[in-house]
This record gives structure tokens, sequence and C-alpha cells, in this order.
């Protein structure tokens, strides 16, 4: 890997994976878009810290638990301009619809959002609202601005594996297309070990006794979610599209959470 290519995917990655005002590299192939995705989890690491620590403002000003998870959770769309989350809405419609694959991705691609999506959107919001105040209010407010920027490592590091090589496009273009596959196994293994890395460091310094184990059990429990989401998605569809991956994110920063709030 060259610094350059490293560089490059490390800005593509945020201009990609969020609203932020990062713009792509002066040049993007198939090399810098694996490096992009294997960058991911840095991504949702950023995104996390930032999201923890408007929650925390807002959690001290108002003493309220719930008023600081509708905030970092409300950040974290916010910097991702509602991304997966839309992503997950498509998904949700087009899984729903029970068409064939050609006429579900039709459905994923339209505009609107059907009731499918509606509902699968508001019990996400709800469910990551819900957990995280049952973090933040059982164990504190560090305990819950760690635990948000380790969910959105988590859901972050489900589209670097939903990027490994074996793992086909949808379609012949759009994200997926241009995606699918460019993670080597390699950059699998880097990312994930970093995840289970930051998520040790964190675990020790947040949670008492063998409580730290629940930590990289998040990352496992989170990945194993969203490979569950996967091979669904890759069964109705034929692959992964910019909207799975969405949907990917959501699942596996939800499942995240589910095992912090413990």
């Amino acid at each position: 890997m060259t610094r350059g290519v490293a560089f490059a995917g490390l800005r593509l990655a945020f201009s990609t994976l969020t609203a932020l005002p990062v713009g792509p590299p002066p040049v993007v192939d198939r090399a810098v878009a694996g490096r992009a995705m294997a960058w991911a989890p840095a991504v949702g690491l950023v995104l996390g810290g930032s999201a923890g620590a408007v929650a925390a403002g807002l959690g001290w000003w108002t003493a309220s638990p719930a008023v600081a998870a509708v905030a970092g959770v409300g950040t974290v769309a916010a910097l991702t301009r509602g991304l997966h989350l839309d992503g997950l809405a498509d998904t949700a419609d087009g899984l729903g619809s029970a068409k064939p694959p050609t006429e579900a991705l039709r459905i994923m691609k339209a505009s609107d959002i059907g009731p499918f999506g509606v509902i699968t959107l508001v019990l996400a919001l709800l469910g990551q609202v819900l957990l995280l105040a049952g973090a933040w209010g059982r164990h504190g407010a560090w305990y819950g601005v760690c635990a948000l920027a380790l969910a959105c490592v988590v859901g972050r590091l489900a589209v670097t594996w939903a990027c490994r090589p074996g793992v086909p496009s949808a379609r012949p273009d759009g994200l997926g297309a241009w995606v699918a596959g460019s993670v080597s196994r390699v950059g699998v293994a880097v990312a994930t070990a970093a995840s289970l890395a930051v998520a040790g460091v964190a675990g020790l310094c947040v949670a008492d006794g063998v409580r730290w184990l629940l930590w990289p059990g998040a990352v496992v429990v989170g990945i194993t979610a969203a490979f569950g989401m996967l091979r669904h998605t890759n069964r109705r569809f034929g692959g992964i599209t910019g909207d799975v991956l969405g949907a990917l994110v959501e699942t596996g920063l939800t499942a995240a959470l589910l095992v912090l709030a413990r």
C-alpha cells in the first residue's frame, strides 16, 4: 500500500460516508475505493466521537440521558445526511416487497419510502435512542459517549466486511458496483483487528471487572448481525448496493448498542 493511495482512500472514505466538507481525491480508481472502504471504521470513530461530544454537552446541560441519546443519534444522522438511514429504509422496502430481484431493486431505487421503510426507520431510531439512553443512565456519560463511538465503528466495519472479495454487486452500476470486492482480505483483517483493539481499550477504561469483555463482544455481535443481513440481501438481490451498505451500517450499530446497553 503506497502512502498516496492510503491517504486518497481516507479522503474518499470521508467524502463518501459523511457529509463533512471533504472533497474526493483527484484520482479515484478501484484501489482507492478499496482503501476507502477499509478506512470506514476510522470514519465511524470520528463520527461517533463527534456525536458523543454533542450528546455529552446536552446531557450535562439537561441532566437527561434521554436528551443525550437523542442528541447523539441525531448528530450521527446529521453528519451523514441520513444516508445510511435512507439505505436502511430502501432496503426494508425492497425486502418487504417480496418481488423478484429486478423489481425489488427498482423499488429500492425509487425516491419515495414505502410502509416497510417507514416502520423499519422508526423502530431503528427508537431502538438506538432507547439503548443509548439506557447505557447512559446506567453507567454514566463517559460510558455512553464511548458506547456511541464504538457502535459507529462497528456499523462502518460492516461496510468493510461487505466489500470483501466474493461479495458481488447487485447492479452493474452505482456504489455497490464501485466498491464490491474492493477490500482485500488483509484489509478486512487489519480493520477488524484495529476495531477490536479500540473496543478492548475503551472497555478497560470505562467498564468494571470483566464487563470490559462486552466491548469486543459488541464488535463480534454487531458484525455477526450485519453478516446475517448481508447473507439475506445477497439471496434476495444478488449482491450489494449502496442502500444495502447503509442498512448494514445501521444493523451493526444497533446490535453493538444492544450489547453495550447491558
